[in-house]
C-alpha cells in the first residue's frame, strides 16, 4: 500500500479512501479472498468474541461461509466444549432446522422462529418432518394450541446429494422459498433456501482437515492459562485468542510463553495492541497473529475514560508492517461500520477483519430478540469490558471482589442493536461486505488480499469528501 500524500497525523478509515488502479481483473469472482496467515479460512471475517454476538448459531453460519467465529473466554468450558462439538457436527452445505414434535405449542414455535434467519420451524415426527410453520401460521392462533393444527402438511423436500443449482432450480419450479432436506430414507437432515442455494456457489465453508466447520475460542490471560488453552484444544478449537483489552502488558507475554511451551497445534492470535513494538513483542513471545486495535469498538468506552488508544487505520497499517517483517499477520479488530472499511483494513495489511456489533443485529447473534414500542426488531449488546461482562466473568470470586471491580468498566452495559429489515441476518450483512470487498480489489487490479495489499493506493479526504461519499436517500432540494 502506498499513499498518495504521506499523513503527518493517525488515520482513522473515515479519514482515507482508495482510488482505482488500471486493472485486468475482468470480474470480482476472479479474487480470491482466503487469507494467508493459517487460520484457514476462505474469507477474511472473524466474527468477535463478544458474549452477545459469537455463540453456536454464528459460528455455524459464518464457518459455512468461509469465515471464523471466536468463542469467548468467559463461558464455563463445558459449555464452549459443547458448542464447539455441535459446530463440528453441522452440515457444511445445508443449514440445521429448527424442530419440533406436531404436539408441541404454538407458544413454543413463536420463542423459536426467530432464532434463524429463515424463519421457518420444521415439525418432525420419528425423525422425518411431516410439516413446515412459520410465523404467518401462528398470527391469530391460541399460543396453546399445538402445532399440528396450523402447520402445512403439502411438503416438498430435497434430496441430500442434491447440489446448489439442483436445489434453486427445484425450489424455484416448485415455488418454494425453502425446503426440507430429507435422507434416502426420509430422515430429516436439514434445510436450504433457494437464496441458501445461491450462496453454496458464492462461497466456500471454512473447513479444517477433517473437512469439519472451523471454530476459534478465547483464553484470558489469569489463572492457569495453559492448560485453559490445551482444554479449548482438546475440545477442537481450530484456532486459540489469547485475549485482554491491554495486550502489550508481561502478564501477555508470559501467557504466550506459557502455552507455547505446550507446543500447542493450532495458531495462536493475540491482543490487543495498536503499536509496531506492541507486536513484536507479541509475536516474540509466540503469537503467530496479533489482534489489533484499542477503542474503536462501538461498544468500547476506553478513549473516553482513559485517553488511551489510536486511530483505527494507522494502527492496523504500522502493526501490520512490523508483523510482515516476522512472517507473521494482525487482525483489524474494531471500528468497521460499513464494507469500505473492511476493504480499508485489508489494504493497510490486515490478514483478517474481526467484526463484533455490527453483527449483533442479527437473528444468528445468541441475544434474545426484542420489539421497541414501534414494532422495530433489536438485540441487547454489550461490551466486554462494560460492568455487566465483569459480573458476569467474576460470578465464581466473592460479593466484596466482585462489587469492588463492578466499578471500573470501559464498555456500554447495555444498547439496542437493531435490525436492518432489508439485511436482517448475518449472511446477508455477508453479501454486502463480500460484494463491496471483491469490487474493492477488482479497482486496485487485484485477484487476492497480498495483491490488494500491495496495489493499494490511499489517499487522505477531510470530513466533506467523506459525507460527499455517502449515499442520499432523500432528495437534497426543498
Amino acid at each position: 500500500m502506498r499513499f498518495l500524500t504521506e499523513p503527518t497525523f493517525d488515520l482513522t478509515y473515515d479519514d482515507v479512501f482508495m482510488v482505482p488502479s488500471h486493472s485486468t481483473v475482468a470480474s470480482r469472482m476472479e479474487v480470491d479472498l482466503s487469507s494467508g496467515d493459517a487460520t484457514g479460512t476462505t474469507i477474511p471475517i472473524v466474527v468477535a468474541n463478544m458474549t452477545a454476538i459469537s455463540g453456536r448459531r454464528m459460528a455455524e453460519t459464518i464457518a459455512r461461509r468461509g469465515g471464523i467465529s471466536v468463542i469467548p473466554q468467559d463461558i464455563p468450558h463445558a459449555i464452549v466444549n459443547d458448542v464447539i462439538s455441535w459446530v463440528k457436527a453441522r452440515h457444511t452445505f445445508f443449514d440445521t432446522p429448527i424442530t419440533l414434535s406436531p404436539t408441541q405449542t404454538i407458544a413454543e414455535a413463536m420463542s423459536l422462529l426467530n432464532k434463524r434467519a429463515h424463519g421457518a420451524i420444521v415439525v418432525v415426527e420419528n425423525g422425518k418432518p411431516v410439516g413446515i410453520i412459520t410465523e404467518d401460521d401462528c398470527e391469530g392462533v391460541d399460543r396453546f394450541a399445538q402445532v399440528s393444527r396450523v402447520m402445512t402438511t403439502d411438503l416438498v423436500s430435497l434430496k441430500d446429494d442434491c447440489d446448489p443449482k439442483q436445489a434453486f432450480k427445484f425450489l424455484s419450479d416448485q415455488r418454494r422459498k425453502l425446503a426440507p432436506v430429507i435422507s434416502k430414507n426420509g430422515d430429516l437432515v436439514g434445510i436450504l433456501t433457494r437464496v441458501g442455494a445461491l450462496r453454496a456457489t458464492l462461497y466456500s465453508p471454512s473447513l479444517d482437515k477433517n473437512g469439519k466447520l472451523r471454530i476459534a475460542a478465547a483464553v484470558g490471560i489469569n489463572g492457569d492459562v495453559a492448560g485453559k488453552a490445551q482444554a479449548l484444544i482438546e475440545s477442537g478449537a481450530d484456532l486459540l485468542v489469547v485475549d485482554t483489552a491491554h495486550g502489550h502488558q508481561q502478564k501477555m507475554l508470559d501467557a504466550l510463553k506459557a502455552i507455547r511451551a505446550s507446543n500447542p497445534n493450532v495458531p495462536i492470535v493475540a491482543g490487543n495492541v495498536v503499536t509496531a513494538s506492541g507486536t513484536h513483542d507479541l509475536i516474540n513471545a509466540g503469537a503467530d497473529i496479533v489482534k489489533v486495535g484499542v477503542g474503536p469498538g462501538a461498544m468500547c468506552t476506553t478513549r473516553m475514560q482513559t485517553g488511551v488508544g489510536r486511530p483505527q487505520f494507522s494502527a492496523v497499517l504500522e502493526c501490520a508492517t512490523e508483523a510482515k517483517k516476522l512472517n507473521k499477520a494482525v487482525w483489524a479488530d474494531g471500528g468497521v461500520r460499513h464494507p469500505r472499511d473492511v476493504a480499508l483494513a485489508l489494504a493497510a495489511g490486515a490478514s483478517h477483519v474481526m467484526i463484533g456489533s455490527w453483527f449483533a443485529g442479527t437473528f444468528e447473534s445468541p441475544s434474545d430478540l426484542h420489539r421497541d414500542s414501534t414494532g422495530r426488531l433489536f438485540k441487547e449488546s454489550f461490551g466486554m469490558a462494560s460492568a455487566r461482562a465483569v459480573a458476569a466473568r467474576t460470578s465464581s470470586e466473592d460479593s466484596f471482589d466482585r462489587a469492588r471491580k463492578a466499578l471500573f468498566e470501559e464498555g456500554i452495559s447495555t444498547s439496542r442493536m437493531y435490525l436492518d429489515p432489508d439485511r436482517p441476518g448475518v449472511e446477508d450483512l455477508l453479501d454486502e461486505i463480500i460484494a463491496g470487498l471483491r469490487s474493492s480489489c477488482t479497482y486496485a487490479g487485484a485477484t487476492n488480499l497480498n495483491e490488494f495489499h500491495e496495489r493499494a493506493i490511499v489517499g487522505i479526504q477531510s470530513s466533506a469528501g467523506y459525507a460527499e461519499g455517502r449515499p442520499l436517500h432523500t432528495s437534497w432540494g426543498k
